[in-house]
């Protein structure tokens, strides 16, 4: 696996943990549309880290009969289930309430004066609540977004990539990225949660709650398609990114004793685990004894070129 998934995910499962009780509390206390989308976000996001830690430590194990090339390829599995979640439970629940109570109505926050299940009136607004809540949702996302945006950060120069658009398109490591989108995701839905709350209380008017409840939920659905998107490529068997290719293609091409590339072929078998198979024509001067050290020095090459490819055949033809 590579980098420090294992980490952000953890830091992400306990921040959302904590997090998705108080909103569910907040909720009770106001029957604020917004507080019960950020409450389905919070859960479905709980639930999601509690998948791709099963997809490490199931992507973990070593190769065997059945799956000659290991496990790799399991963290992308549940990073997808991971990003159907996140629109079925949290984007679609979200989107429905918040529209339900734009076309219906919503209750006012302050009709909740008493603490649930409990006799104690509260002397204070309860919305203010909702504030103290968001808040510090907002505070405990941003340390697991720091943590997440750290690790990606750590890719992005390790592959001279150009910025975080680049490492969405071509990073192996969907366990990071999911993580990374989920928290970005998390800290927008809570400031637009927060800022809809307020207006409501503001103004009076129960709209901003409810319309903010519908573009969490939009948004939630919108970011899980573009997830699925991206782990759908990979689990297909992407190739590696067509510029890394180019730089091993021409290092095995002019390869002093290679006539020809006859085929080259990459692809993806886990987070930073790359096969690469390649049918090399060699000269007529290279004798057959000569050639399995050829092979061998190429096959060090590649590894030094690219440092994730765990498994090279280089096959000569004739």
């Amino acid at each position: 696996m590579a980098g420090n998934s294992k980490g952000v995910v953890i830091a992400a499962l306990i921040a959302n943990g904590a997090i998705a009780i108080l909103k569910f509390f907040g909720y009770l206390l106001t029957l604020s549309p917004a507080m019960l989308s950020e409450t389905y976000h919070s859960i479905s996001d709980t639930g999601n880290q509690v998948f791709l830690l099963i997809g490490i430590r199931y992507g973990a194990q070593d190769a065997d009969r059945r799956h000659p090339f290991g496990y790799g390829k399991a963290q992308f599995f549940y990073s997808f289930l991971v990003s159907v979640l996140l629109f079925g439970i949290a984007g679609w629940e979200s989107a429905k309430h918040g529209y339900d109570a734009l076309m219906h109505g919503t209750h006012e926050a302050a009709r909740q004066p008493t603490i649930p299940l409990t006799d104690i009136t509260l002397t204070f607004p309860p919305v203010y609540v909702n504030y103290a809540v968001l808040i510090g949702a907002i505070v405990f996302e941003t340390y697991a977004f720091i943590k997440a945006r750290k690790e990606l950060k750590r890719q992005i120069d390790v592959h001279d990539w150009s910025g975080y658009k680049e490492a969405f398109r071509k990073t192996s490591d969907v366990t990071t990225l999911t993580a990374f989108t989920e928290d970005f995701i998390a800290l927008a839905g809570a400031g637009i949660a927060l800022f809809g709350i307020y207006l409501s209380r503001a103004t009076g008017n129960p709209v901003f709650d409810a319309g903010s409840a519908l573009i969490i939920g939009l948004m939630l659905m919108g970011f899980a398609i573009a997830l699925a998107w991206e782990n759908k490529r990979l689990l297909l068997g992407e190739s590696m990114p067509k510029d890394d290719e180019a730089e091993l293609r021409d290092l095995i091409a002019g390869w002093d004793g290679v006539d020809e590339l006859v085929d080259f072929r990459t692809v993806y078998f886990g987070p930073g685990e790359v096969m690469v198979a390649t049918e090399v024509a060699f000269a007529d001067s290279l004798t057959a004894d000569v050639r399995p050290d050829v092979i061998d020095d190429i096959e060090a090459a590649i590894r030094e070129a690219e440092p994730h490819a765990n498994r090279i055949y280089v096959e000569p033809v004739d």
